[in-house]
């Protein structure tokens, strides 16, 4: 469900009521259906998220021993200081054709990694050390 987007708010109806001062979003019919799908196999679900976890672990600390420190994270993504313009960075990378998320101007060094497969990571870590080896 990388590509995907599924979110939703489940609270108290008065609570839920000053969400929608922010906007209501339908949902997509896919990630609708790839949420369910991923619901009814809790064993996928936890083999998924060990893994997720492992790689993403095994990234930052490879991040780390090269001086690129890592904001904590818990989530399928973390955000790495690059030490220069995020931005330039992210098109650095892309020219590698490894596509990372944006940068915000509240951290302007840093860019966000959503965490991929064994292989993309492999894949991200090949082509960090090009870009960071260049500039």
């Amino acid at each position: 469900m990388a590509g995907m987007r599924l979110g939703l708010a489940m609270a108290r109806p008065d609570l839920l009521q000053r969400l929608v001062l922010f906007g209501v979003n339908s949902l997509p019919v896919s990630s609708v259906a790839a949420g369910i799908a991923s619901l009814r196999n809790p064993q996928h679900l936890a083999t998924r998220k060990a893994e997720n976890t492992r790689l993403r672990e095994e990234t930052m600390a490879w991040l780390a021993a090269r001086g690129h420190a890592c904001l904590p994270s818990q989530a399928n993504c973390f955000m790495v200081d690059v030490k220069g313009d995020g931005r330039a960075f992210s098109t650095a990378m892309a020219r590698q054709k490894v596509f990372i998320g944006r940068s915000w101007p509240s951290m302007p060094n840093h860019v966000r990694v959503t965490v991929g497969t064994a292989d993309e990571m492999t894949r991200f870590r090949e082509a960090f050390a090009k870009v960071t080896t260049r500039g």
